[in-house]
């Protein structure tokens, strides 16, 4: 019989024990001590070819089993050791610095307008009635811009791959219809941003159709007009406004605009002009891009190109003798650079240009 770990072993005779086909066989008729090696191979080689066959198949499912058990040992350790036992979540795209400046146009939504009287249109003037929101990112090599930021908080609604209309009421009762369909920060991921990133933000306007995301921008440095800040945080604000947008922004960061141009990096490629009437201090952008030329992004200095070409001016401007005279300035400098106009509401203009993850460059 066994004796403890590491004892030898003992082996009875046949005439003693009642031996299975498969059991060890006696190595004679008396009791005699062997090592555990000199035993293993008594009993393979007396083994029948049948007790053979069967114990190596034993043998092999076994083996199998314990590959198997060490293997998935080894993927759950490896795993514990990364991520406290965890899935490792996939590591976010980070952005590399361009070596020219980036326009990426972001879908901000479309804007659904019912009263065309508001712009001294009539339904009938106009290729169609509804407005795009655009958002965009501009990315130079010395760091980013988020200029206008839409008409939705990104907070307010939850993206479903599908069209959703949300309607918003603002403070003064004004009722709109605005349709998404991705976010402002989804879009920016897939680009290796977060709100975190930008360097600048900047406001064409106060109007709550530019400045429903701005409050996730508070981090960045706000470029503004004095006069556009001081109407943004008045006791009473104006009109067409969602001050709960851009409350943030109070404590941020503020670089104040003084100058009737502004270059954000220093290099004449991204330019922040002054052009008021639709607001105290509205603002344009001016970009200077290696491939695509000169372009201008207007705010609202039209909304609808048909504005430009009947030369209506919308009943709700700030000052609409500063608008008409905002628009001559603007088409000068248009002529003098050889820019191109871009009406950031134009529906269809807007459908005509390359979408983020896209950009001109």
């Amino acid at each position: 019989m066994a004796k403890g770990d590491g004892a030898d072993y003992v082996f009875g005779s046949p005439s003693t024990q009642q031996l299975n086909p498969c059991d060890i066989p006696s190595p004679g008729n008396h009791q005699k001590k062997a090592s555990p090696f000199i035993m293993a191979i008594i009993w393979w080689t007396r083994m029948p070819a049948a007790c053979k066959r069967q114990c190596s198949a034993i043998m092999e499912r076994k083996a199998i089993r314990l590959f198997l058990a060490a293997a998935t040992a080894v993927f759950v350790l490896a795993a514990q050791g990364t991520c406290g036992g965890q899935t490792p979540p996939s590591a976010p795209l980070r952005a590399k610095p361009p070596l020219s400046v980036r326009l990426y146009v972001i879908d901000c939504g479309t804007l659904h307008i019912a009263d065309m009287g508001r712009f001294q249109l009539k339904k009938e003037e106009v290729a169609t009635t509804d407005l795009s929101v655009p958002c965009f990112l501009i990315v130079h090599p010395k760091g980013t811009l988020i200029w206008d930021t839409g008409a939705v908080p990104d907070a307010a609604w939850k993206p479903t791959g599908s069209p959703v209309t949300q309607h918003v009421v603002l403070p003064d009762s004004q009722q709109r219809d605005i349709t998404m369909v991705k976010s402002l920060k989804g879009q920016l991921a897939e680009l290796g941003y977060s709100p975190s990133d930008i360097t600048y933000l900047a406001l064409s306007h106060y109007h709550y159709d530019h400045t429903a995301n701005a409050n996730e921008f508070a981090g960045a440095t706000w470029l503004v007009r004095e006069v556009e800040r001081d109407a943004m945080f008045a006791e009473k604000a104006p009109g067409t406004t969602q001050p709960s947008t851009y409350s943030d922004l109070r404590h941020s960061k503020t670089l104040i605009l003084k100058d009737d141009e502004h270059d954000v990096f220093g290099d004449g490629t991204v330019v922040i002009k002054s052009a008021p009437g639709h607001t105290p201090g509205h603002q344009i952008l001016y970009l200077k891009l290696a491939k695509t030329g000169g372009v201008v992004l207007s705010g609202d200095l039209y909304h609808y190109p048909e504005e430009r070409a009947l030369d209506r001016v919308p009943t709700f401007e700030f000052n609409p003798e500063q608008t008409r005279a905002t628009r001559v300035a603007i088409d000068a400098f248009l002529k003098m650079t050889g820019a191109q106009l871009w009406i950031q509401h134009d529906f269809n203009g807007n459908t005509k240009l390359k979408k983020s993850p896209n950009f001109y460059e």
